[in-house]
């Protein structure tokens, strides 16, 4: 078996984990400490994998008695082995194109699209005092969050860990506690208006039948 070990590279760790964050950062524009948690959580969701991507690999050490006894001939600290689930469900070639490779991307770049617009229909709420309720935010009320959420489960298909894999589920909590405290300031702020737009608009999973135009009006993640 090769014995080729590909981590350590703590360098990549660090210049992958600001790249994303960076990302993240440009796109949300943090303001309040409400933005600043969901960025925060979400941060830590990105260090927590690209430390097991290319740092330690925490996880294949906790399997590696399990994957040694059932894929032999595999030498999971090459950094290629490291896709698992092109290796447990029996693909063959290059793992970046298998079809959890190629999911994975789609997933991440429609989660960072759908961050950007969102961003820019609330941004332009906010500085008029409005309720946004055009673009992705005439879809769902919560379009950041669920980008947020399209991004990291991205990056589980491609690469799953122990700690994302725990972290993911209970980022998805944060963030609906997040979405929650949020719409009770929204409440208390917009009043009705408020409630007319919950009324009409699907929380979480983003209404493609209903007609984006019209008035902004909300200023909800």
């Amino acid at each position: 078996m090769n014995e080729t070990y590909d981590y350590g590279l703590w360098s990549m760790v660090i210049l992958n984990s600001a790249i994303f964050i960076f990302f993240a950062f440009s796109f949300v524009k943090p303001k309040t400490s409400t933005d600043w948690r969901s960025l925060g959580a979400f941060s830590a969701f990105i260090v927590a994998l690209f430390t097991e991507m290319y740092g330690f690999p925490l996880t294949i050490y906790f399997l590696s008695g399990w994957l040694t006894e059932t894929y032999p001939e595999v030498n999971f600290f090459a950094h290629e082995n490291g896709h698992l689930l092109h290796t447990f469900f029996g693909f063959e070639g290059d793992a970046h194109w298998d079809p959890f490779h190629i999911a994975s991307m789609v997933f991440i770049v429609a989660g960072f699209f759908m961050l950007s617009s969102a961003w820019n229909v609330l941004h332009h709420a906010q500085k008029h005092h409005q309720l946004a309720t055009t673009g992705w935010y005439a879809r769902c009320r919560h379009p950041q969050y669920v980008a947020f959420i399209l991004i990291m489960f991205g990056f589980l298909l491609q690469w799953p860990t122990i700690p994302t894999l725990v972290m993911f589920p209970i980022l998805v909590v944060v963030y609906v506690k997040l979405a929650k405290r949020e719409e009770a300031q929204a409440i208390t702020e917009f009043g009705s208006e408020y409630n007319r737009y919950m009324e009409s608009t699907p929380s979480w999973i983003p209404n493609f039948n209903k007609n984006i135009e019209g008035k902004n009006h909300e200023n909800v993640r």
